[in-house]
Order: structure tokens, then C-alpha cells, then sequence
């Protein structure tokens, strides 16, 4: 057979080999690297047996198929640990991920020094060295083989397989474990693993089901390499937003008022404010109207637009229709209130486009669990719009769309961090959605057109349409890596006919408009949180709720520090005096560490000479300059929006 290898070499056998086989007769040292195989683009496990000509890729730790092999043989060592220490322990579920692997396990939750415990079992177990088997069973043996070991959530998972089903296990000395693989040849394969956290999740994540305990882990070929990851975490744990965002008093959380309602506090407050400023300035002069509507409507409204039929369970529901003569809703989207805006007067073909931009407060009934700080909360703010057009304006008006959030990205300095998603419709699944095939297709396919005359890199996903349309996702991750979409433009053919929206075309006839939903920016609150993690706190200095601080080096120059503070808010310059009666080197320090940009110091020669002693955080010391002079290029900074880089350690 001929074995074609990834450099478009050839290596020719006589009869069927493993793929381990195969790596070790092309180099020793590869075979020691190897982590799974990849035949003709399928990703394989290294003791698949190879008997017929082939495209062959060795996987290692540098390949993300391989890097899952090795971090998926981790979770089978740290699953064979808890089972050591803890032998009553019910095994669920344990997969690489992005940042290494986790397991589930029933069993009570794990402190720091069971966790300590649990790995150093774990390192015994890799110096072990046990070879890993695979084996197979016939479905009813296999379930047979998991009852035996009391391993009830492996059970069900068999048992949701088809009734003819070939199962595969793992062995590693004495303890065996469902699954797919692919596995490393040997548990002495893995170099360096550290077990990071230990929280709660519910079984096939539905709170319905029982809460288990989840440790994530991680594992490397190289101590080095782990200790830069570790380095990483801790990073991520100064940028968390959850914690930052909490120690700037930019928003807390308490528990009688409720999971996912944050208190937003003022200095939060001020970001989100001169955010909304910024994007209802922007979009009035790209030709939005603004609209102010209601916070909630009867359920003839969603009834209207299906969202009582596709989206009940995510709204909160004010009444019970078997008992009430009306019920309402609290709106999860403004769409539906802003096509009675549109109909409350007949519209003309040249009336078209209209842009109906909204500040929207929503409210949606996220599951408990998904709750995060302001990534995931029941009640947000959007930069919400809604455009009405004539179809054969479409094209154009997505592009602008796109063309405004993109710009919201540059400016706020996240154009870098995102990705782009076309969401499509599931065809397997066409109960989800309204419409016919023939118009999600269309549609589908005109979203990818303006994507790709735009240059725009995407990908595509089924199912993750909504269930009118088609949309374009502005996808970011957070420090952990968890993906949200940040932006969304949604192309929507159908609605219109549901709600009687027309408008008169050149020959008098009634023509149905399309619509285009988007954000600008997206959620405030979920924008507020990416923001804190992109800049750790130190924002770009128009963002910030305090521009400037002024120290004066003692209580004789109060006087001098409170004019130049009435200066610089009448600059629109946002700005404190700091009289407390603390040294000068105190009050830098408390300054630096609240996040202030520039901090102004002033004493006698400042005071006679009309000056300021300027600090800031992307200069560090900058000596004196006129007031004048600072106020002017601060005011330009600001109105510019500038992105400085920081150059002082703060």
C-alpha cells in the first residue's frame, strides 16, 4: 500500500501497519511526539490499523487534533486519581478543551488540598506508565460492563446510542473508561499537568439535572510551557471583569435583588453613559431616528411575531393566560415595537430606507447557570435599530450596518479581537424557524455575497440563526476563552408579511419591505465587561470616569488645585481634587492604583507660574507645562478618541 505523508513524500508497505507503526518507520523521534494519526482528513486514534492506500498526518502536541489527544489522555489519568482516592465517585464526562480538559464526577465538591492531592496521585499514575488499551463491546455488553461498575451517567450515555452500536473503551491498568479517543500510547506520554480550579455544572448542562463537580486541568509537554501558561492565569485573573470590574466600584451584584441584575455604579455608570452618547451621536448622523417604546406588551404582540411560539421560554411572562383576561411580557427586543412605529403612517417607496435606532432596556430569562458578572445577565441595554428597506436596497443597507459596527470596533480598539459568523438555519430542524427553504437560501447566500466583497474573513454555523433570518455575528472571547457574540445584524425577509408592513411602490402597488435587526455596538453591559478585560481596568482616557486628578502638595494650594479642577470641567474634562491631608508620594500611589490617566501636581511654583507638574500613565513624568497647553491636548485626546499606549507600569 502507498502511504502519502503531509510533505507529499511517499513510503510504501507490503501489508497493514498501525499508524504508531508507521510514525515510528519514518522517525523514532516522531513516534515519541506522536499524539493521534489524521487518514484522508479524519482526525484517528495511533492503533487504527492502516491497510489500503492513503493521505497520512502524524499529529503531535503542535497540532490541535494532537494537543486534544494528549489533554483528553490527561482527564482519563485525573478520572483514574478520583477513583483511587475517592472510590464511591460516579464518572460523567471528561473532553479536551481550548485550555486543556475537564472532568465531571458525582461526588462532593473539591477544596485546593484535594485538588493538590488529586494531581500528585495523578503524577504516580503517569510514572506508572500504564499502556493504554482500546477495546470494544457490543452495545448491551457494554452497558452491562458500566452497570457492573456502578456507572450510572455511562450507562445513559450508551444507552442513548443506536441498538446496533460497536462501543469503545480505554483501559489503563485497572481502571476503564468510555470512550471515542483518540488516546496517547501510554499515560508516561504526559510531561506536565496541573489541576487549575474545581466548580459546579449540571449534567449535560441542564439545571433540571444533577449538579456535579467539574475540575479543569491542563497539560503540557513542557514544564516551561506550563509555568507560561500558569503565568497567563494569573493575568487573566487581574483582567477577570467578574473581579476588576467589582474592586473599581463598576458594579456589584446582591443576592435579594437577583441573579443577573447588576447594580451598575457610578463610576460604571459614566463608561456606559459616554458610550451611549458616543453611539446615538454617531448613528443620527448615519440617518437613524431614535424611538422610545415601551418596556413590555401584551402577548397578542409576540404572538404576532412568533416569538410567544419560539422564544416564551426565554421572556419573563406577567400573568397566566388560563386565568387573566390579558397577559403581558416584558420585551426580550424592541423589532415588534418599532414596526408600529413604522405603520402608523402610510410609507412611500421614497421614503425608503428607514433607520429606527433605540437605547433598549431587554429582559430575557437566562438559565441560573449561565449567569456571569455582565456577560450573561436578565437584564441589559442595547444600541438596538431596526431598518426598514426596499429589497432592492438590501445589499447596501447590510453593508452600511456592518460598516458602522466595524467602526465602533476600531475605535474602541477591539477591531483586532473579534470574528466573524454567518449563522444559518438548521434544514434538519425546520420546525425551529418560519419561512420557506427557498428564502433562507437566498438569503444565506446574499449574506455571504456582502461578506465576501467586503473582505471580510468568516465562518458559517448551522443552528444558530434566529427564526426569522439569517445574521451576521460579531464573535469575542473573554480571558477564559468562552466565546459571546458581541454584535449581531440579522437579515430578515419574512417578519414583514406577519405584521401587514407595506409600503406604496412607483406603480401604486402595495410591496412588503424588508427589514434588517442590528446592534452598533451590541449590549452595554456585555461591551462594559470586554472593555475592563481588554484594558485591565485602564482604559482609553475618554472612557475613562476619571480623566484627571489634581494633587496639590499641600493644604495652601487647595485653592489653586479647585480652580484648575473648575477649568478643567468646564472643558468637559472629567476631573477630582485630592485635599486629603496625606503626602504627595500617597496620593500618587492611591491615584495609580484607581486607574486615573493624568494626575496634575501643583504647588508654589505651579501656583505663581499658572503651570501644572503633568504624570500620566503613558509618559510617566512629564514636567510642567501651562495649563493651557494640557487642557488643549487632553481636549483633543479625548475628542479624537485616542488609543495611547501605556508605557508606565501602574
Amino acid at each position: 500500500m502507498k502511504i502519502t505523508l503531509k510533505d507529499g513524500s511517499e513510503k510504501l508497505y507490503d501489508s497493514a501497519m498501525t499508524v504508531i507503526d508507521i510514525a515510528a518507520d519514518i522517525s523514532e523521534g516522531l513516534a515519541r511526539m506522536a499524539c493521534a494519526g489524521e487518514i484522508n482528513g479524519k482526525v484517528v486514534d495511533l492503533r487504527t490499523v492502516v491497510s489500503e492506500d492513503c493521505d497520512l498526518n502524524i499529529l503531535t502536541f503542535h497540532d490541535e487534533a494532537g494537543k486534544a489527544a494528549y489533554r483528553h489522555t490527561a482527564s482519563h489519568v485525573l478520572a483514574e486519581a478520583v477513583k483511587r482516592l475517592y472510590p464511591d465517585t460516579k464518572l460523567a464526562i471528561g473532553p479536551s478543551i481550548d485550555t486543556g480538559f475537564y472532568y465531571d464526577f458525582d461526588t462532593e465538591p473539591f477544596d485546593r488540598a484535594a485538588l493538590d492531592a488529586l494531581e500528585k496521585e495523578m503524577k504516580k499514575i503517569i510514572k506508572e506508565g500504564a499502556e493504554l488499551e482500546r477495546f470494544t463491546l457490543p452495545r448491551e455488553e457494554a452497558i452491562k460492563l458500566m452497570e457492573e461498575k456502578g456507572e450510572p451517567y455511562k450507562v445513559e450515555l450508551i444507552r442513548d446510542l443506536p441498538e446496533d452500536s460497536v462501543i469503545s473503551f480505554y483501559r489503563q491498568g485497572d481502571f476503564v473508561d468510555l470512550c471515542a479517543g483518540p488516546h496517547l500510547m501510554s499515560t508516561k506520554g504526559i510531561k506536565a499537568i496541573k489541576l487549575i480550579s474545581s466548580s459546579g455544572a449540571y449534567w449535560r448542562g441542564s439545571e433540571k439535572n444533577k449538579m456535579l463537580t467539574r475540575v479543569y486541568g491542563t497539560a503540557f509537554t513542557k514544564n516551561a510551557d506550563l509555568e507560561e501558561y500558569l503565568a497567563h492565569l494569573e493575568d487573566i485573573k487581574k483582567r477577570d471583569h467578574n473581579k476588576l470590574g467589582r474592586e473599581m466600584e463598576l458594579f456589584t451584584s446582591v443576592d435579594v435583588i437577583g441573579q443577573g441584575l447588576p447594580l451598575i455604579m457610578p463610576n460604571g455608570v459614566k463608561i456606559m453613559q459616554t458610550l451611549q452618547r458616543w453611539i446615538e451621536d454617531e448613528e443620527e448622523k448615519r440617518g437613524y431616528l431614535r424611538t422610545k417604546t415601551p418596556f413590555m406588551a401584551k402577548s397578542d404582540l409576540y404572538k404576532i411575531s412568533g416569538h410567544w411560539d419560539h422564544y416564551k421560554e426565554g421572556m419573563f411572562v406577567l400573568g397566566d393566560e388560563e386565568k387573566d383576561k390579558e397577559v403581558y411580557a416584558l420585551r426580550p427586543m424592541t423589532c415588534p415595537f418599532q414596526y408600529y412605529v413604522y405603520k402608523a403612517s402610510q410609507k412611500s417607496y421614497r421614503d425608503l430606507p428607514l433607520r429606527y435606532g433605540e437605547t433598549s432596556t431587554l429582559f430575557r430569562n437566562e438559565d441560573s447557570g449561565e449567569m456571569h458578572g455582565l456577560t450573561r445577565v436578565r437584564q441589559f441595554t442595547i444600541s438596538e435599530g431596526h431598518l426598514i428597506v426596499r429589497p432592492d436596497q438590501m445589499d447596501e443597507e447590510f453593508k452600511g450596518c456592518l460598516d458602522l459596527a466595524r467602526y465602533c470596533l476600531k475605535t474602541l480598539g477591539l477591531e483586532e479581537d473579534v470574528s466573524y459568523r454567518l449563522s444559518k438555519w438548521d434544514p434538519t430542524n425546520k420546525e425551529k424557524y418560519i419561512g420557506t427553504e427557498e428564502i433562507w437560501e437566498e438569503t444565506q447566500g446574499r449574506i455571504r455575497k456582502v461578506l465576501t466583497e467586503l473582505n471580510i474573513p468568516f465562518t458559517e454555523a448551522e443552528g444558530e440563526a434566529a427564526f426569522y433570518g439569517p445574521k451576521v455575528d460579531i464573535q469575542a472571547k473573554n480571558v477564559y476563552g468562552k466565546e459571546d457574540t458581541m454584535i449581531t445584524i440579522q437579515w430578515d425577509a419574512i417578519i414583514a408579511e406577519q405584521f401587514d408592513m407595506y409600503y406604496i411602490d412607483q406603480n401604486g402597488d402595495k410591496v412588503r419591505p424588508y427589514i434588517i435587526h442590528r446592534t452598533s455596538l451590541g449590549c452595554y453591559e456585555r461591551t462594559l465587561a470586554w472593555l475592563i478585560e481588554k484594558y485591565a481596568g485602564q482604559f482609553p482616557t475618554w472612557l475613562c470616569p476619571e480623566q484627571v486628578r489634581v494633587l496639590p502638595i499641600s493644604e495652601k494650594y487647595h485653592e489653586y488645585a479647585k480652580k484648575i479642577e473648575g477649568e478643567l470641567k468646564d472643558n468637559g474634562i472629567r476631573s477630582s481634587v485630592d485635599e486629603r491631608a496625606e503626602k504627595i508620594g500617597y496620593k500618587i500611589r492611591e491615584a495609580r492604583l484607581d486607574r486615573v490617566p493624568y494626575l496634575l501636581v501643583v504647588g508654589q511654583k505651579e501656583e505663581e507660574e499658572g503651570l501644572v507638574s503633568v504624570r500620566s500613565r503613558y509618559l510617566g513624568d512629564e514636567g510642567q507645562k501651562p495649563l493651557d497647553t494640557f487642557v488643549n491636548d487632553i481636549c483633543k485626546e479625548i475628542r479624537t478618541k485616542e488609543i495611547k499606549k501605556i508605557e508606565v507600569e501602574q
